[in-house]
């Protein structure tokens, strides 16, 4: 039986996934990427895995950075994922204009974010279009407990399936 491309896709895009940016950095350039393939792989020690398309800027970053931060974002506000779907801008402290600091591996992490997750790569897997990025959490931060994470469902964004050419 041969799978159709859009019942792949139908099925995939049920996937629940959430929601966040990733934050990286190596040397004085920094980005960060919207992204929905994010989960925690251990408990001891506490790893964190993010699947990042192999020409994204942000997998050469965490390659080259050897971290990546999870920003993790408020339910009800959700645009600032739009922004995010290509390379960021940097300039005063600021990545497309949402102001950010440094983690304790350097990678940002944003101010407006309800919490976030530091991590120091501890594997890499090639997995074909994308790279599973493993991550051990050295440091983290809740903002705002009150607050829901976003989930894709919490938008009218899909990601997963087939690849779109």
């Amino acid at each position: 039986m041969v799978l159709e491309n859009e019942l792949l896709n139908q099925v995939t895009w049920k996937i629940p996934n959430a929601l966040a940016l990733v934050g990286s950095r190596s040397g004085e350039e920094r980005n960060a990427m919207t992204t929905s393939w994010i989960t925690q792989l251990s408990m001891e020690p506490v790893l964190i895995g993010v699947g990042v398309d192999n020409d994204a800027v942000t997998h050469r970053l965490i390659t080259e950075g050897g971290s990546f931060t999870v920003n993790l974002w408020d339910a009800e506000n959700t645009r600032v994922f739009v922004k995010f779907s290509k390379p960021a801008t940097y300039a005063d402290g600021a990545l497309n204009g949402w102001a950010v600091a440094e983690a304790a591996t350097g990678a940002p992490v944003f101010a407006d974010a309800i919490a976030w997750i530091d991590c120091e790569v501890r594997h890499a897997f090639d997995l074909g279009t994308h790279t599973l990025f493993v991550g051990e959490v050295v440091d983290a931060a809740v903002n705002d407990d009150d607050k829901r994470s976003a989930s894709m469902s919490d938008t009218r964004m899909k990601y997963g399936g087939v690849k779109r050419h």
